[in-house]
């Protein structure tokens, strides 16, 4: 009888950590799951890109380099500024992005914040504009978002989004 309970309770200490066991795989595999993926490297690789497109974009404006500035847009790209003007296709924006820069002088900044892949050749990258020292102005802080696509020729730009910052909603 004594050797029925002994057996009975070594096999309870068993369940008991086959039971603690599962327990514990159950809680990291839900953790697992709550925990978003590191980015791979291919994504890391895509986002330096997306960046380096809107840092060169900022250096054509800064030189007044139509041609530069123009080889960074799809022929379809559009542009919505703060002042509410569209522009609409490559030429316009161009024209449009070559008129502002010579009109209002400053040094431009745009420091992107945050690139998301949507697809694994669209993206879209949101960072903090400034123009510095416009016409002697004070400095003008907006907000820039980046549409881009992967084309053969690399990473461009399909649309830009530029907004003022507007007082909280009451």
């Amino acid at each position: 009888m004594a050797s029925s309970r002994a057996t009975h309770a070594a096999a309870g200490t068993k369940m008991d950590e086959a039971m603690r066991l599962l327990t514990l795989l159950l809680m990291a595999a839900v953790c697992a799951a709550q925990t978003p993926p590191p980015a791979s490297v291919s994504e890391r690789t895509a986002q330096a890109a997306v960046k380096d497109i809107v840092a060169r974009y900022v250096d054509a404006r800064d030189r007044k380099d139509a041609k530069a500035t123009e080889a960074l847009f799809t022929a379809d790209a559009d542009q919505l500024v703060s002042s509410g003007e569209w522009r609409r296709g490559r030429d316009q924006v161009v024209r449009g992005t070559m008129a502002s820069s010579e009109a209002s002088g400053g040094k431009r900044t745009i420091t992107v914040e945050t690139v998301r892949l949507l697809t694994p050749d669209s993206a879209i990258a949101d960072g903090r504009y400034e123009i510095a020292g416009a016409n002697g102005a004070p400095a003008r802080s907006m907000w820039s978002t980046f549409l881009m696509t992967r084309t053969p020729q690399g990473w461009r730009i399909a649309a830009i989004r530029n907004m003022l910052p507007a007082a909280p909603a009451k």
